[in-house]
């Protein structure tokens, strides 16, 4: 069976109060992710919706279909972007930390990226939309401490 994956990340401002939000779906199970930050920005969110969802697969070597509306996240890896970022050790390369995790959990599966359009009525990409915002709206946000150690005046 066939992984699929929805991602989405949101900050109000930019960098400010974020979240992200992730629908995963295998055959007939369904899991929402989602957390908010304190301080980070969008781009963050978007990476950080991925390497979340793929941390919460319990197995390796699966067949993983990212369905994302971030063509930074999608085109890195469709365009193979990272491998000249890692040959240059993530040199003038935001986020290398979420970068760096996201590179590792690539290799353990077989992964395909596919743009979607957002706000353009996918709903599981209207759904981790909600996620998302209501993370960064709502509740216990978290401290993104590597960005906010990176960006401290």
């Amino acid at each position: 069976m066939k992984v699929v994956i929805y991602t989405d990340g949101a900050s109000r401002g930019n960098p400010g109060n974020g979240g992200y939000g992730a629908v995963l779906i295998y055959g007939e199970h369904k899991k929402e992710l989602s957390e908010g930050f304190r301080l980070t920005t969008n781009n963050r969110m978007e990476l950080m919706a991925v390497v979340k969802a793929l941390q919460a697969l319990k197995k390796d070597n699966l067949d993983v279909s990212i369905y994302t509306d971030s063509k930074y996240v999608m085109d890195a890896f469709e365009k193979k972007w990272f491998l000249a970022w890692q040959k240059k050790n993530f040199k003038n390369v935001k986020n290398p930390d979420l970068w760096k995790v996201l590179i590792d959990l690539y290799h353990k599966h077989k992964i395909r990226f596919y743009w979607v359009k957002g706000h353009s009525g996918n709903k599981m990409n209207e759904r981790c939309d909600e996620l998302a915002t209501h993370a960064a709206d709502n509740g216990d946000l978290k401290i993104d401490r590597v960005y906010e150690m990176e960006n401290q005046t």
